[in-house]
């Protein structure tokens, strides 16, 4: 008997060892794509004993317990358990947590759930991008977001867009622009040399969400940079699972939607022969006989029918373990105008592991870009609106390469006449694109490595370190050829003009912050501190002479640097997840500022009400969302125009070497001076103040959603870029803090799922965006009968201006006389209404001037729509302007006295077919019947596709698009475009309509 008991316990004893050492093992797959997925943690639940899947999926592991349950988690997946009850081998597959995606947003610094968003916050994720050619990832978000406005400098190959958050909240010599963070890096603030828009160096394909921030209260985090919004851009990460191809190509052909209606050489020739003898236009028989024969059109002469490729490959999945992806991207981006293009080579490369059994995540962000742009000459747009319609192109003139030049009969050279017009009204506009060559290279690397640490030992502090780069160098030339008429006086005869610059810029980082995040019952907590350093340096040449070298112009080399440290803090706070609590507080240092001032403080408070979740609203089961929110919070601004003679020196005491004319004269050699520049060492932050109340809600499963935000903005201690007076042994402008603004606005999102079916789905999007800006002080003393600063420079005339800055008004609001008109209803020339009742010469009189329109709208509607029927898809997104004016520039310069220049020699210009109709004999600049309401509808794009799936054994999924870009514009303004950044038109390169083939490949 105790031999069988002793046989029976070493039974029983072998096997709970042998238990005690069971080994199991398995493979974990994704419910969305075949293969293993490597990277997921299992863990043995109740225990610290875990592992993590290789680079197939599989994972071997001693269990600890009889009764073990495996805990399988992923980022993005549901999170799953299964018991082993005694199996050797477990598989499992885990599914998409699409809950936990969508109710993810990105903040500053970090993410935070859906329902936990405080502030004024609006995300754009890649299926809901606009579709189209996007040289440059501002198209990507043209009129999608409430509250955010994107206008395109024109039409040009890689053109710069203006980005403007709630109106911008600056004004003068500060930056109206958003700070602009990729992948945590804060990009450079300031404007790429050679490069139209310092966001084409970013491939649009390699992005996948913005997300901006555009009250105080989401966007103090970041401080003194934050004043006009925060974008945050995301770009696409790999992630485990089989590899995959993914391969963009497109090609497109860009034409011109509409030509200035201009007078045709016949039409010419009737005008300036109606007018001979005129007293006004000095039009007599010799100077009818430099007429030519021809029909000329110059505006066929320089645009054309332009076709252009983007081609775009990236591969992702897990390498070793080690999720990637890399992208290679190619542009070659052809302008309407002739000569004009982009092409640009871009390489991205992301790495994102796991290491420390997922306690320590790291980020790896490189994208490296070469892009060359052939900036042509843009003023040969309107060069070919007012050149002489009767001449050709083509003359045989071999002094002037062959084509037709205005010369003198006078001197026996036959060159051009000395004293004639300085300007491109006498130049061949053909020729102006021919003989010049204006070129740049520039190469650009932006990279960063996120060290994202979980402390074993206190799982709930993690640590983030943020070390990043932005580095950019530029190669251009602007060389004009021998006998280019346009260079003639500058240069020395005929010689032309040879001119190289460069420019290198570094931006440098680094990061450092803490996060705690913990749940406690009902209560939650995440609490951030921080640390940011970063620095800029930048550098430029510039030798301009000409061709042979015997005069030089310009030969100067300049560089500057500055300086920003942060200390940063947030809290969010959550109770039951009814009431969320968020406050910040930055303060940063800034080298542009001295002594005292050098530092600011920038706090925010917001509050949320998650009324969706309490007791009295679940008798409401139509109610999916609704939720309260309330901001307060201050930003700053310490960015200033990188148009300003010192942007990064202000408050110190300097010299500036002059860069033309001023020189001195020793021996045979000439030097330039040092003039003492002008600076105020009491400069410090512009400061913004906000208050926001939201809210957001959603009905029905979110099948209807949206948002409703109102705004309070004011700006004060502006960084103003004022006059002073002469003989201050200064410039004539100072960088000061001097005057006020106040913004408010209304904002409205709606999203709606008409349909959710299996084979059919039905979106459709809408925004709606009312904006207003006052100036409320804009000098140190007030003084009720000064009419403000005159901005907003015109062609024509000396130094003319048409817009002004006033307290009580809106900032660049165009000031203007009134014009009188006979009961016919035609214009009267010279003749407006005498406002101030002082009668005499009402147009020598500036006080007449009135306060008109501005040219920023008072309203802007986005619409768009999303539909797909089985494997067909189509979408649209288009946009109304309301109550933006434009002042028409081209026109107001026209007059009957512009169709000949009598002075010198005499030439020939032509004239618009409105303005022969108005009759003019000078050009009436301040006339208001040129400031014209320029509200419009724009359909930016249409797009129709195929796509068709399960290809070669599921292997391949390939889309067929076909896409209309500026499809269609529906206004009354009688210019090319009634779109017009500043509001100012002068014969800007016109926006071009493009139909667009893709192809998309899915591997």
């Amino acid at each position: 008997m105790k031999k069988q008991l002793l046989i029976i316990c070493f039974i029983l004893f072998g096997a709970v060892i042998a238990f005690a050492q069971q080994s199991v093992t398995g493979t974990v797959t994704a419910v969305d794509e075949p293969g293993g997925m490597p990277g997921v943690s299992v863990l043995e639940k109740g225990t610290t004993n875990g592992t993590v899947t290789n680079i197939d999926g599989q994972f071997s592991m001693t269990l600890k317990s009889e009764d073990a349950i495996l805990v399988f988690s992923f980022v993005g997946y549901e999170t799953q358990e299964s018991l082993v009850a005694g199996r050797s081998a477990v598989d499992v597959t885990l599914n998409l947590d699409v809950a936990t995606l969508s109710e993810i947003v990105v903040i500053g610094y970090g993410e935070v759930e859906k329902d936990d968003v405080t502030g004024a916050v609006a995300t754009l994720g890649d299926t809901d991008f606009n579709q189209g050619v996007t040289t440059s990832p501002q198209d990507l978000l043209t009129g999608r977001m409430a509250g955010v406005s994107v206008t395109s400098a024109g039409g040009a190959p890689g053109s710069a867009s203006t980005i403007r958050i709630r109106g911008g909240s600056s004004l003068g010599g500060a930056t109206n622009d958003p700070l602009i963070v990729i992948d945590g890096f804060p990009i450079d603030d300031g404007a790429v040399s050679g490069l139209s828009n310092p966001l084409n160096t970013l491939n649009p394909n390699d992005i996948e969400s913005f997300t901006v921030l555009k009250d105080a209260s989401a966007a103090a985090i970041y401080g003194s940079r934050a004043s006009n919004g925060v974008i945050l851009i995301t770009t696409k990460k790999g992630k485990s699972g089989k590899l995959k191809v993914n391969l963009n190509s497109q090609v497109s052909v860009s034409t011109p939607t509409k030509y200035v209606d201009v007078l045709t050489g016949d039409e010419y020739r009737e005008l300036v022969t109606g007018l001979n003898g005129s007293d006004f236009s000095g039009i007599d028989d010799a100077a009818l006989r430099k007429l030519g024969d021809e029909n000329t059109d110059w505006q066929k002469e320089i645009f054309e029918t332009a076709i252009s490729q983007n081609h775009n490959v990236s591969v992702s999945g897990a390498a070793g373990g080690i999720p990637f992806r890399a992208s290679y991207g190619f542009t070659d981006q052809n302008g309407i105008l002739k000569t004009t293009s982009t092409t640009r080579h871009s390489l991205s490369l992301n790495l994102s592991p796991s290491l420390l059994d997922n306690h320590l995540k790291v980020n790896v962000n490189a994208k490296g870009t070469l892009a060359n742009s052939n900036f042509g000459d843009e003023g040969a747009v309107g060069s070919a609106v007012n050149f002489d319609p009767t001449q050709p192109v083509y003359n045989g003139n071999s002094r002037y390469n062959g084509y037709f030049a205005y010369t003198t009969t006078t001197l026996p050279d036959g060159s051009i006449d000395p004293e004639g017009p300085a300007n491109t009204f006498i130049s061949n506009p053909v020729a102006m694109l021919e003989l010049r060559e204006n070129t740049a290279d520039v190469n650009r690397f932006i990279g960063n490595v996120q060290l994202d640490y979980k402390f074993h030992f206190f799982p709930e502090l993690k640590a983030n370190l943020n070390l990043g780069m932005d580095r950019t160098s530029t190669d251009g030339v602007d060389n004009a050829l021998p006998g280019t008429t346009w260079t003639y006086r500058d240069y020395t005869g005929d010689n032309g003009r040879l001119l190289d610059y460069t420019s290198e810029s570094n931006s440098e980082l680094l990061e450092f912050y803490l996060n705690y995040n913990k749940k406690f019952g009902q209560h939650s907590v995440d609490v951030i501190g921080g640390y940011s350093w970063q620095h800029w340096e930048r550098a430029g040449t510039t030798f301009d002479r000409n061709t042979d070298g015997t005069q030089v112009v310009q030969d100067t080399k300049d560089s500057d640097e500055n300086f920003l440290v942060s200390f940063y803090g947030r809290l969010i706070y959550d109770y039951d997840s009814r009431y969320v609590l968020t406050a910040t507080v930055r303060q940063d240092g800034s080298s542009r500022f001295i002594g005292d001032n050098q530092w600011g403080l920038f706090p925010s408070l917001a509050l949320a009400w998650n009324l969706h979740n309490e007791s009295f609203l679940e008798g409401v089961p139509s109610l999916s969302m609704l939720k309260l929110r309330l901001g307060y919070g201050v930003t700053g601004q310490q960015g200033l125009s990188p148009d300003l003679v010192d942007p990064y020196y202000p408050a110190i005491a300097k010299y500036l070497r002059s860069t033309t004319g001023a020189s001195v004269q020793f021996g045979n050699d000439y030097y330039n001076t040092l003039r003492p520049a002008a600076y105020d060492a009491n400069l410090k932050w512009e400061e913004t103040t906000t208050y926001n109340i939201g809210l957001d809600f959603g009905f029905w499963d979110d099948k209807l959603s949206g948002s409703i935000e109102y705004y309070q903005k004011t700006t004060d201690d502006l960084l103003n870029n004022i006059p002073i007076a002469d003989g201050s042994n200064f410039s004539n402008y100072l960088i000061t803090n001097v005057g006020s603004m106040e913004i408010s606005g209304l904002e409205v999102s709606l999203t709606g799922r008409l349909v959710s079916k299996a084979d059919f789905t039905w979106s459709v999007g809408a925004n709606f965006t009312y904006n207003t800006r006052e100036i409320t002080q804009l000098s140190k003393t007030n003084d009720p009968n000064d009419p403000g600063v005159q901005v907003g420079a015109i062609a024509g005339g000396t130094d003319n201006k048409i817009q002004i800055l006033t307290v009580g008004h809106a900032p660049y609001a165009f000031y203007t006389f009134q014009q009188v008109y006979d009961a016919n209803g035609n214009a009267l020339e010279g003749i407006y209404v005498d406002r101030t009742e002082e009668g005499g010469e009402v147009i020598s009189n500036q006080f007449n001037k009135y306060h008109n329109q501005n040219p920023n709208a008072d309203v802007l509607v986005g619409i768009n729509s999303r539909l797909n029927y089985k494997n067909i898809d189509f979408s649209f997104s288009g946009r109304w302007s309301i109550g933006n004016y434009v002042y028409n520039n081209g026109l107001a310069d026209n007059s009957l006295s512009s169709l000949y220049q009598s002075s010198a020699n005499g030439y020939f210009g032509n004239i618009r077919q409105s303005a022969a109709e108005i009759g003019f004999s000078v050009p009436q600049y301040w006339s208001d019947m040129y400031v014209q309401d320029a509200s419009f509808f724009k359909m930016d794009n249409i797009s129709l596709g195929y796509t068709l799936d399960g290809l070669f054994e599921n292997k391949l999924k390939a889309r067929l698009s076909f896409t209309v870009q500026n499809a269609f514009v529906i206004t009354d303004y009688e210019g090319i475009d009634p779109e017009v950044d500043g509001g100012i038109d002068n014969n800007i390169y016109p926006r071009p309509r493009t139909y667009l083939v893709g192809l998309n490949l899915n591997f």
